[in-house]
């Protein structure tokens, strides 16, 4: 009898498992012996004059040599999908880091708060990383905007990492930019929209097709941020970062993604969505037919 409830429990486990989004096992930062007394004696040897050299060492030299980082923001955007790439990029060495917003003015934020950018689309013409991070009812409207479609087509000519968050995947792929790429969004309704920009559904917390980078919702920004500094930068290098952030999650329940969530509260969430999203979309496809 206790054999087969076993069966019956490992069984359940494996069909709740099966269409379970795909999770990335974090990499064990490794370092040799040698490497050690070598980094060891340079801490003992460290002045502010010769900090560069003591960088090097310990973290070694970039893949690119990146300049110009730009994140896009706009009325609407979620807090956390701008914060966490920009304090995560904004370590990246030597690097200026700006907020670009769609149009003059400030901006606020889905909750409320008031960003002040750095600059406007108009100003920009070249970054070395472009990120746009996703939102609601503002987001959905940039996912129609020809002319900040032709904009992003632009600077994507000169990038080297072209990203996107959360639904500010659907902004990028409205450009065409994604078409035949595999990307990653936010859960809701996820291989709908993909599928609509003829993206590929990775089914991961973020992914890497190309210089094209795209993660799920909101705190996914963060991991496909890391991961970004941790191709330019290596491992130790991102490991400092997540040092510096103390970024160690450990959340009180399990939960983040639809299989993790109670039925009763992913179709509350996913109908709240659709009342809010149906609407808005089903306006702008008609304003899109009138104005051909």
């Amino acid at each position: 009898m206790r054999k087969i409830i076993v069966l019956l429990f490992i069984t359940s486990l494996v069909i709740s498992c099966k269409d379970e989004t795909v999770e990335k096992t974090p990499e064990k930062v490794t370092m040799t012996k040698v490497d050690s007394l070598k980094i060891a004696k340079e801490i003992d040897n460290f002045s502010p004059e010769n900090h560069v050299n003591s960088m090097e060492l310990i973290f070694g030299k970039p893949k690119f040599d990146i300049k110009t980082i730009g994140i896009l923001v706009y009325d609407g955007v979620y807090d956390l999908d701008v914060m966490g790439p920009r304090y995560v990029l904004g370590q990246a060495m030597g690097v200026k880091t700006q907020l670009i917003s769609i149009k003059k003015g400030n901006i606020k934020t889905v909750m409320g708060v008031e960003i002040v950018p750095n600059t406007t689309i108009d100003s920009i013409s070249q970054l070395d990383i472009l990120i746009i991070p996703g939102g609601f009812t503002g987001t959905i409207e940039a996912a129609y905007d020809d002319n900040l479609h032709q904009w992003i087509r632009k600077i994507d000519k000169t990038t080297k990492y072209t990203g996107a968050v959360c639904t500010g995947v659907w902004v990028l792929g409205a450009t065409g930019l994604l078409e035949n790429k595999k990307a990653s969004t936010n859960w809701y309704r996820e291989e709908e929209f993909l599928k609509k920009y003829k993206a590929i559904p990775a089914n991961e917390r973020y992914t890497k097709d190309g210089k094209y980078w795209t993660s799920a919702g909101v705190t996914a920004g963060m991991d496909m941020s890391l991961a970004i500094m941790k191709d330019i930068y290596g491992d130790k290098y991102a490991q400092a970062i997540m040092l510096d952030m103390e970024y160690d999650p450990n959340p009180p329940i399990e939960g983040g993604t639809p299989e993790k969530t109670n039925w009763a509260v992913n179709w509350m969430m996913k109908a709240m969505y659709d009342g809010g999203v149906n609407p808005l979309i089903d306006s702008l496809e008609k304003k899109k037919k009138e104005n051909k």
